[in-house]
């Protein structure tokens, strides 16, 4: 059984999965679907076509599903899509897509959003990021599992953010963002600082890869060898480490450039 304030809106058709619990003056659209044990908190809106797996909170006043901001969008049905385990603090926003964007914005499990933070349309978010306080997604933007995208930062349209990647607080980035890599600045002078030692050593990756990737980069963007050439020696002596390989393999498909 699902717990309904007696203040909350449920609207028909809308599926609620056992065990959830939808708090004062809430608005749950027809079209949402929200799986088993979710908390929707005080005032939150969902709405649109809007599917949320199980054991999401949304701990109030968020607003998820909305349509996109943006004025080529004229109502054509599109979607928003949201794993399991994520914790959506007071005032996140989450928009669907578009159809020029493919139509979904996808969130994966087990992140936290903290307050005011902004996802567009045509996102997909991985699993387990962590974004601070106000961080902003613009439209189209992809940001790999286990990022961290620090308080007052803003991610430009159509840019790639890579997997354990660490964007340091009021960062306002126009490029791609290198995996395991830590990148802070302002628009376009964001600078990168390594490899997040630390953060990687937190979530276990063994001392021999983060040994390989502290290698590449410092082949890649420490030694005197031109990009393309850096990209080669790096491969050669390093492209048979899973994690070294990606973020090689990043540089080489990146179709906005990288922040370096």
């Amino acid at each position: 059984m699902s717990g309904v304030h007696p203040t909350a809106v449920v609207e028909t058709g809308a599926r609620i999965g056992d065990g959830c619990e939808i708090g004062p003056f809430c608005f749950i659209g027809s079209e949402v679907t929200l799986g088993k044990s979710c908390v929707v908190g005080p005032s939150s809106v969902i709405h649109g076509k809007t599917t949320i797996g199980d054991n999401n909170r949304f701990v109030s006043h968020a607003a998820v599903g909305g349509p996109p901001q943006d004025i080529s969008y004229k109502g054509e049905p599109t979607e928003l899509v949201i794993g399991d385990n994520n914790i959506f603090r007071e005032f996140v926003t989450v928009n669907r897509g578009t159809v020029k964007g493919g139509g979904v914005c996808m969130i994966g499990s087990d992140s936290l959003f903290m307050a005011y933070c902004h996802v567009a349309h045509d996102c997909h978010v991985g699993d387990g990021v962590i974004f601070a306080n106000n961080a902003t997604l613009a439209g189209h933007v992809t940001v790999g599992s286990f990022s961290t995208v620090g308080a007052l930062s803003a991610i430009h349209q159509f840019c790639t953010v890579g997997e354990h990647a660490f964007i340091g607080g009021g960062s306002i980035l126009t490029r791609d963002v290198l995996p395991y890599v830590k990148t802070v600045g302002a628009r376009g002078e964001g600078r990168i600082f390594g490899i997040n030692t630390i953060g990687l050593e937190r979530k276990g990756f063994p001392k021999e890869v983060i040994e390989a990737l502290k290698s590449t980069y410092r082949i890649l963007f420490n030694s005197k060898l031109l990009l393309s050439e850096a990209v080669a020696e790096a491969k050669k002596q390093f492209g048979s480490v899973k994690e070294a390989a990606y973020l090689i393999r990043f540089i080489e498909e990146s179709k906005r450039g990288i922040q370096r």
